[in-house]
């Protein structure tokens, strides 16, 4: 949906970035983190942990960057190679 909203939408100067976040450390989730299941949902990443919010908000600032509009219908995946696009 974001390549497709991002070529209708180019002509009219609207770009459109999405950042698709795995599990991130968040106080919702600090009962999973902590419990049995934390190491299998740090170990789903090769880098051993989750991602820390100013992780996913870089990826945000990037796309609301000015700089950044030729990069529009990109997907920013902020997951620690936990799952990789094909």
């Amino acid at each position: 949906m974001t390549q497709s909203l991002a070529q209708k939408l180019a002509p009219h100067n609207i770009y459109l970035g999405v950042v698709a976040p795995g599990f991130v450390e968040t106080e919702m989730v600090t009962h999973v983190l902590e419990s049995e299941m934390g190491d299998t949902v740090r170990n789903q990443s090769p880098l051993g942990r989750v991602a820390k919010p100013e992780e996913v908000a870089y990826a945000v600032i990037f796309l609301a960057a000015e700089e950044s509009k030729f990069s529009t219908g990109t997907i920013i995946d902020v997951n620690g190679a936990s799952y990789l696009r094909g």
